[in-house]
């Protein structure tokens, strides 16, 4: 067998009970435990589609990953929604006053209903006039990190893998998530400021989804790797073609435009699944 399938339950659920063993056990699989209730690779299973069907309704992430290069060297990470709870512009609106009207341009972004620049182009000019120093009180007071993330990073980076967080959001909030988690770098969009009030304007060319597969293209060429050796997640419309670039591409809690076209789905997981997904064990959590 040449790949293996990967149940993954929300962490400390011990939603892989005796039951979920059982029925495994009945389509002929085998469990070796990743994390004890929690998460588990399964081999031996003569069909595994009829895993999924009869777990239909159990708070399971269940993914087929090939065993070869199972480990990646490169993570791409998304950041709004994904390494953080909150869209970084959604809270910039909040502050302006225009928080409802960002928000529904945000959501329809992401879905993939409106072109990503021009969306990009249209809220930040809602934001003009806002003083800059907002951002520094958004960081302290709104952003908060997804859970799992530090232990996703630290675990990567104890064996060597390379860290990227690439966003269509600002790098005055991407700086701080990547000095907080422990990325070797990180690339957004500008927003431009004058007399410390911001413009409503980003600086061009603006960071979108050519941006995100080009910097997976850039980082493997600098370290003479090739796309199999990456790992990508995300959860907008904007992540697609990265996610479709790397070797593992991940929709994390994503929309349904991302979740119908990733390989890897992960719903009910936080981004440790991502490590299981990779075959880590809990005991080898950092």
């Amino acid at each position: 067998m040449h790949s293996v399938l990967v149940l993954i339950a929300a962490p400390g659920s011990g939603a892989i009970t005796s039951d979920v063993v059982r029925i495994v056990q009945e389509l002929g699989g085998t469990l070796n435990w990743l994390s004890q209730g929690n998460a588990a690779d399964v081999s031996g299973l003569l069909e595994p589609s009829l895993l999924g069907k009869a777990l239909h309704g159990y708070p399971l992430d269940i993914n087929i990953v090939n065993k070869a290069n199972r480990r990646k060297k490169i993570l791409i990470a998304d950041m709004d929604s994904t390494m953080i709870h909150q869209e970084c512009i959604d809270e910039l609106g909040v502050a302006a006053g225009v928080g409802d009207h960002i928000k529904d341009i945000t959501a329809r972004a992401m879905r993939g209903e409106l072109d990503f620049e021009g969306a990009l182009k249209e809220r930040v000019a809602l934001l003009k006039g806002l003083d800059q120093n907002v951002i520094a009180t958004l960081l302290r007071e709104r952003i908060t990190l997804m859970e799992g993330g530090k232990t996703l990073l630290a675990t990567m980076k104890a064996h060597g893998a390379y860290m990227a967080l690439v966003s269509g959001g600002f790098t005055a909030f991407t700086a701080h998530v990547a000095n907080v988690l422990g990325f070797d770098e990180h690339r957004a969009n500008t927003l431009l400021v004058k007399d410390s009030k911001l413009t409503g304007e980003v600086a061009m060319p603006i960071l979108g989804k050519e941006a995100k597969v080009e910097s997976l293209k850039r980082i493997c060429a600098a370290r003479g790797l090739e796309k199999a050796d990456v790992l990508a997640v995300g959860d907008g419309a904007n992540d697609i073609p990265m996610l479709l670039e790397a070797g593992m591409g991940v929709a994390l809690h994503a929309k349904p435009k991302v979740q119908e076209q990733a390989h890897f789905k992960i719903n009910y997981g936080d981004l440790t699944a991502l490590l299981y997904l990779q075959g880590y064990q809990q005991n080898e959590f950092r």
